[in-house]
């Protein structure tokens, strides 16, 4: 009975040691993962902080971009209205739009009879599709 008690140790013993490398190389690995998946997430962290800088960087350049077009408009809407005579063109443009007829725009605009026709036949003609009558 002896033997087989002492049989019994040894296996128990043997399977210790098994489990316990096991349990070392289970440990090993687990470690070795964790480090790779730790030094993707830093990777991963760096992208992310790469990208959130680029994305930042470009509205700030975006909105710059923007003042400026604004401070252009501006800027020609102003050159616009000192020029009397674009003043006058432009008044005239919106009373055709609006129905006006060549004295209307000759008295309300200030513009001469001859320009006031002219606006008249290109309103007419951007209008209605009617083509410009041609001189030979």
């Amino acid at each position: 009975m002896s033997e087989y008690l002492t049989l019994i140790l040894v296996v128990f013993a043997v399977l210790s040691v098994v489990s316990s490398l096991t349990a070392v190389y289970v440990f090993v690995r687990l470690n070795r993962q964790e480090r790779r998946f730790r030094a993707l997430i830093n990777v991963l962290r760096n992208e992310i902080h790469v990208m959130t800088n680029s994305s930042i960087g470009m509205g700030k350049r975006l909105v710059a971009v923007e003042h400026k077009l604004n401070l252009t408009v501006d800027k020609q809407q102003e050159l616009e209205n000192r020029d009397p005579g674009v003043m006058a063109y432009n008044q005239a443009a919106r009373l055709m739009e609006m129905g006006a007829g060549v004295d209307d725009l000759v008295k309300s605009c200030g513009i001469g009879r001859p320009e006031a026709e002219l606006m008249a036949l290109l309103h007419k003609e951007l209008h209605t599709g009617q083509n410009l009558p041609h001189k030979h």
